[in-house]
């Protein structure tokens, strides 16, 4: 097994943020969290993040994770970051791995392939990239596979800066590596201690030097906002593509996010500007539409999302609908066949199969029984100031219109509550319920008044 290393790079000054730069959210994880999940895919026997600015930030970020933290208290460049590794790596032969915190694009496969490049008689291998504009990186020199140097574009003259080869910044070190650093100079107008370096001392030695070629994608560093949305825009378009192959039908898929951590089975349709976040799990033939938001939330097969609806902590069983412009937030639960429509929201409570919400109501701390219906306007009133109370209700009731459930309360299968009525106590089963003032008409009393004016 392979041990490696993670640079996690510093808060980049031109991000404009009191936040680490490699802390940064990129669809629902921090920015260093790829470069780590890339390493562990190769199963590291230990995994080394180096960090800097924002250090316990950094460790607090990454707690899940089966790395261990070297710190570098001054920045003096990127081989001295390295070398902070050292006593971490004490007894590990090599290979070893090298990427940076903050390239999130780097996949598995690139890295195994410079490892691989080891194994074949190398000692240094580098990851290079062809860019159209290379401006800004360092210029690679080569003989045939054979890499004999690297010129930064300050130092580089007209016709290397012509070569559009570039160091993406991902390397694989034989077991020489910790020595070789220690033979870094920081003979430079920054006087720093930088990784490239390294291939004019392994050449010294008589080791090989080689280049990977990846994709120029993989060589996108974040140190800006721009370059963060340029780099979420690359992910989202490898996650759509990934799950259009399986079977998921996206309309207008440019306009659709969604997270890793998402989970889509085939045949869903998700209409144009949908957001799916968390742990969403959407099952075969669901339908999520128009500009709805879906958060940790659950659609088992044939569930439906309308327009514009909000979801969060819900579960919706086989059938159940919401929306338009619906509220689900945590712990709403519905059943079969449940519908709950516009402007209905749900917390906290459970509808069981086939209860009819159809708009404007609120249901919170609740228990709805089978097939009850709740009309336009209802309220359950579970908070009295301090505490939250529940409310029961029956199989096939009906509520009427405009009424509050004031908590803790409970209505019994198949009793009625009359429109505009504030339940403060039980209704029996089968029982009609109703609480409000009795109408009186004034006979004439609209006509006097407008003759009066």
């Amino acid at each position: 097994m392979h041990a490696h290393v993670i640079l996690a790079a510093g808060q980049g000054t031109r991000m404009r943020s009191r936040l680490p730069k490699v802390l940064h959210p990129l669809l629902g994880k921090p920015l260093v969290a790829y470069a780590v999940e890339a390493a562990l895919a190769l199963r590291p026997e230990r995994l080394v993040v180096v960090v800097g600015h924002g250090a316990e930030r950094v460790k607090e970020a990454l707690k899940d994770y089966p790395v261990v933290f070297a710190e570098q208290e001054v920045q003096l460049g990127t081989a001295h970051a390295l070398l902070q590794a050292e006593p971490l790596l004490m007894g590990f032969p090599g290979p070893f791995l090298v990427t940076q915190g903050d390239t999130p694009l780097l996949r598995p496969e690139t890295l195994k392939a410079l490892l691989d490049r080891l194994e074949k008689g190398a000692g240094m291998a580098l990851l290079a990239v062809e860019l159209e504009d290379p401006t800004g990186y360092g210029r690679l020199l080569r003989e045939g596979e054979e890499v004999v140097g690297n010129v930064e574009e300050k130092d580089a003259s007209p016709e290397v800066r012509a070569i559009r080869e570039v160091n993406a910044g991902a390397y694989a070190f034989d077991g020489f590596l910790f020595q070789a650093l220690k033979e870094v100079r920081n003979e430079n107008a920054a006087r720093e201690y930088y990784l490239p370096d390294l291939i004019a001392i392994y050449r010294a030695k008589g080791k090989r030097v080689v280049a990977v070629r990846g994709l120029a994608e993989e060589a996108l560093g974040v140190n800006t906002r721009e370059e963060l949305a340029r780099v979420e825009e690359v992910l989202l378009r490898r996650l759509r593509a990934e799950w259009m192959r399986k079977g998921v039908r996206m309309i207008l898929p440019e306009t659709i996010y969604l997270e890793p951590s998402v989970e889509l089975a085939p045949d869903v349709t998700l209409w144009p500007g949908v957001v799916l976040r968390g742990r969403t799990r959407i099952g075969e033939g669901c339908e999520v539409g128009a500009y709805s938001l879906l958060e940790d939330t659950v659609l088992e097969p044939g569930a439906r999302v309308l327009s514009h609806t909000v979801a969060q902590g819900a579960h919706l069983y086989p059938g159940a609908s919401a929306g338009p412009f619906a509220r689900l937030r945590p712990g709403a639960v519905l059943r079969e066949e449940v519908h709950v429509g516009n402007f209905v929201e749900v917390k906290q409570s459970l509808l069981h199969r086939g209860v009819k919400a159809g708009h404007l109501a609120y249901l919170g701390d609740a228990e709805v029984g089978e097939g009850t219906n709740v009309g336009a306007g209802v309220i359950t009133a579970n908070y009295d100031g301090r505490r939250k109370h529940k409310t029961l209700i029956g199989k096939r009731a009906f509520i009427g219109s405009n009424s509050v459930l004031v908590a803790p309360v409970r209505v019994g299968d198949k009793a009625l509550v009359g429109a505009g009525s504030v339940i403060t106590q039980d209704v029996p089963e089968g029982a009609l319920a109703v609480a409000r003032g009795r109408q009186r008409n004034l006979e004439g009393y609209a006509l006097k008044k407008l003759s009066e004016e």
